[in-house]
């Protein structure tokens, strides 16, 4: 991690911690000494995500990791959805590299709705983009726990996972279910993708990540956040967290 400082309770306990920085390459060859397995957690700052994955790629290979899993995401090597181009952009590296690989191609979390709802609840509306289009979304815990299965259980190399909920839902769902949690009337507005990135920046959401908010929408429009494989659910060997509780607990909070 960046700041060795921050995960102090975590080596309280004995986990060896090391500075790793996306943007200081120097920093991961000494981080990756004597790793098998290395978890590459895609980069969160959009735009620069193909120069600092390749960073990483090279220190591995160079380190002779025998496995590394990447979170990438939904259906990345066909989807039209701008955040895929990075992504698929990473796979494609680490393909080319050599090293033996898993690519949990993560869907959309259920956390981009539930961690936004208070706007919802004091305006009456959720607005979007996104049509009728479904959502196959799941938790951050739900893909937490498909990567923990990878790393410590065998016969994964090479294999690529479509990760996403077992029940999707529209946008109009998932407005009808945060009324029915929080007794308040939710509805569902649908704008075009113009208009909604043009809310989003009013309210304060910088350019560049609005137009990556609305692309997205969009793209749910078209069915590029919705999957069926299953890959999730027998990954972690249960169902994934339905939407209901998820909204209970954000309403709560």
């Amino acid at each position: 991690m960046r700041d060795p400082n921050k995960a102090s309770d975590l080596a309280a306990r004995g986990v060896q911690v090391r500075q790793a920085d996306y943007s200081k390459p120097e920093t991961l060859g000494p981080a990756l000494q004597g790793v098998d397995t290395v978890l590459l957690i895609s980069s969160s700052e959009v735009g620069q995500r193909t120069r600092q994955h390749q960073a990483v790629v090279d220190a591995a290979k160079k380190a002779g990791v025998r496995l590394l899993a990447y979170t990438s995401i939904l259906h990345a090597d066909t989807s039209g959805l701008a955040l895929a181009v990075e992504h698929k952009a990473t796979e494609e590296a680490i393909r080319a590299s050599g090293l033996p690989f898993v690519f949990l191609r993560n869907g959309w979390y259920t956390e981009n709705y539930t961690e936004n709802l208070a706007p919802a609840l004091a305006h009456g509306a959720i607005i979007g983009s996104s049509g009728e289009g479904r959502v196959a979304a799941a938790t951050r815990a739900d893909y937490a726990a498909a990567a923990v299965a990878v790393l410590t259980s065998k016969g994964h190399e090479n294999k690529v996972y479509e990760l996403a909920g077992d029940t999707a839902f529209t946008a109009t769902e998932l407005a009808a279910e945060v009324s029915r949690q929080s007794g308040k009337s939710v509805l569902y507005k649908d704008l075009p993708q113009a208009d909604y990135a043009g809310a989003l920046i009013g309210v304060g959401v910088p350019a560049p990540f609005a137009e990556v908010l609305a692309d997205s929408d969009a793209g749910a429009a078209r069915g590029e956040l919705n999957d069926s494989s299953g890959d999730l659910r027998r990954l972690i060997g249960r169902p994934t967290t339905p939407l209901a509780p998820s909204v209970a607990a954000a309403v709560k909070a």
